[in-house]
């Protein structure tokens, strides 16, 4: 009864949906195809995301920020790559304090949690992100630590790993992440990069370390294996 009561206040146009009902009440939590160590909250076709993300027309308020796509709701290859890498690697993080920047669902650093990490960081700007974030965490029975807002104009936080799952899709999204990368460097923090070959991947400054075959985002749920690479990322070249 409680599950129809949620679903009703979702399909709301007048009442912004509350992220965390919405998602428990128009979500499955499913295994990830790559990593069945995970189950996350995942998008279907009768989830009705659009429902959360534009919640109705005018819903948005004139001074707050444009919806983000509901990019956490899917598992991208980039963050399935380096979940799987983590998973089978656990002395990667083994004791280590973890940044999952740009976090989406979590996948990246609830691996991180589950193989062993003493501390996961997630960083993640979408307001539903950040509720599936949380919803995806107490599912796997880890804790995650999140921050809900863009980090990357800053120092970066006292970790000792940063993982970087499938960001470099877009040129002003890269802009942002690689000098914070590089502030990362500078502060003795190492890098970790997942991604299948985005436009933006900053290939000159990467040193593959594994590569597995995953399914992407976008490509249906019978979407061929595409290779993705696990980088650590260095120093520009001089």
């Amino acid at each position: 009864m409680s599950d129809c009561i949620v679903s009703a206040h979702a399909v709301d146009t007048g009442t912004r949906p509350d992220p965390a009902e919405f998602i428990r009440a128009n979500m499955r939590i499913a295994a990830v195809p790559a990593v069945p160590e995970i189950r996350l909250y995942t998008a279907h076709p009768g989830s009705g995301l659009r429902r959360l993300v534009e919640w109705n027309q005018h819903g948005i308020e004139e001074d707050g920020p444009e919806p983000e796509p509901p990019y956490w709701a899917y598992v991208w290859a980039g963050g399935a790559v380096l979940a799987r890498y983590i998973m089978d690697r656990p002395e990667t993080v083994v004791g280590r304090r973890v940044l999952d920047l740009g976090a989406g669902s979590g996948l990246v650093g609830i691996a991180a949690a589950k193989a062993g990490a003493s501390e996961v960081v997630a960083a993640e700007i979408d307001r539903n992100g950040v509720a599936a974030l949380g919803l995806n965490a107490t599912a796997n029975g880890v804790a995650i630590m999140i921050i809900g807002e863009d980090i990357t104009g800053g120092p970066p936080p006292p970790v000792d790993i940063v993982m970087v799952g499938d960001l470099f899709y877009a040129h002003d999204l890269a802009g942002r992440v690689v000098p914070f990368l590089q502030r990362c460097l500078g502060a003795g923090i190492a890098v970790l990069i997942g991604d299948p070959g985005r436009a933006y991947l900053p290939r000159s400054r990467l040193r593959l370390l594994a590569e597995y075959e995953v399914p992407d985002v976008g490509e249906g749920r019978n979407a061929a294996m595409k290779p993705s690479g696990v980088f650590s990322f260095g120093p520009a070249s001089v």
